[in-house]
């Protein structure tokens, strides 16, 4: 793939050019003016001394300047140059700023304005896009929740085997709906970065082992869980919580009655669930966190958007989901907040 030289080299370039044309026509004066002197002159001074009369009034004084010349060309173009370095630094120190963010023209060069302008207008209408998504999502969550929540509690009236299956399947779908939405967030969010809160891992796994301990108890398994201290982290915290979650669902689907899930958190910014399946190796891991790809042990009234979201919430809060086979354990690793490394 060839390159378009840069803006610094084409200057360069320029210069050098000018140079050269510049002596070259400099050399050509002095010939003509050596033509048109009268014919005796030219053979009193012979072409031995016109060589080093020119050398002496033109070649010379071209090569003393050639240094100066050079380092003045050099620092009037990276001084001209340097707004849009600076510009350019500023936008790469901004790649996970709030939304709203837009190119300062302050100290721009009148020239690049209009680019600027351009970029900051791309920057709206990436903001835009990202804010109607995200609305769209919710919206779009809101309006499936009420109905299935509302045919749950109908549900839960019944009491047969058609009632049960069918409590399960709106149970799916509820989870469906949350999934899709998470999603949906992880997209407008990587358009437009949001504002992150400093969360706290300790609270997110205690909230989520409330929350399924009552499942394992009617599964007949057992939810434990270990802290090692609070642990801050800069994201969002719905999005770090429905990662734990699908571990913790995943972790009591392939645990058998008796079994233990153990959550952990704290030590090293990280989030762990050991289950009592038989573990998942790397490239199995890798391969599960693609989308629309279920486990062994899968629902098959899911989607396979499990650990594919929970691989999109960790590339979002630039960390990583690990495995460790032999103890059939799954690891969340974030990135510390400033607060813990102070």
């Amino acid at each position: 793939m060839t390159h378009t030289p840069s803006i610094f080299q084409r200057l360069m370039l320029g210069f050098a050019l000018m140079s050269v044309i510049g002596g070259f026509i400099l050399l050509l004066f002095v010939g003509v003016e050596y033509g048109l002197s009268s014919r005796a002159r030219r053979d009193e001074i012979q072409f031995a001394g016109i060589a080093n009369e020119v050398a002496d009034h033109v070649v010379v004084p071209l090569l003393v300047l050639i240094i100066p010349m050079t380092l003045a060309a050099l620092w009037v173009i990276r001084s001209s140059l340097r707004p849009l370095s600076l510009a350019g630094a500023r936008i790469e120190a901004a790649q996970a700023a709030d939304k709203g963010f837009r190119v300062d023209l302050q100290d721009f060069p009148i020239e690049a304005t209009g680019f600027a302008d351009a970029v900051n207008g791309l920057l709206a209408r990436l903001d835009e896009a990202a804010t109607r998504q995200e609305a769209f999502a919710a919206d779009v969550a809101h309006e499936l929740r009420t109905p299935l929540a509302v045919l749950g509690l109908e549900l839960e009236r019944l009491d047969s085997p058609e009632a049960h299956r069918l409590k399960r399947d709106v149970s799916a779908m509820s989870r469906l709906v949350d999934q899709l939405l998470v999603l949906a967030q992880l997209d407008a969010q990587a358009a437009a970065p949001a504002t992150a809160t400093s969360v706290d891992l300790a609270d997110v796994a205690t909230e989520i082992v409330s929350q399924y301990a009552p499942l394992a108890v009617a599964q007949n398994k057992s939810l434990a869980l270990e802290l090692d201290g609070g642990v801050l982290i800069e994201g969002r915290r719905e999005a770090i919580a429905a990662a734990l979650r699908n571990l913790v669902e995943n972790g009591l689907r392939v645990t058998p009655p008796g079994g233990t899930v153990t959550v952990t958190a704290g030590s090293g910014a990280r989030l762990s669930v050991i289950d009592g399946g038989g573990g998942l190796t790397p490239e199995r891991l890798a391969e599960l966190c693609q989308r629309y790809r279920r486990g062994d042990h899968a629902s098959g009234s899911g989607a396979g958007l499990g650990l594919a979201i929970v691989s999109r919430i960790m590339v979002a809060h630039g960390g990583r989901i690990e495995t460790r086979p032999d103890q059939s354990e799954l690891i969340l690793l974030f990135t510390p907040s400033t607060e813990n490394r102070s």
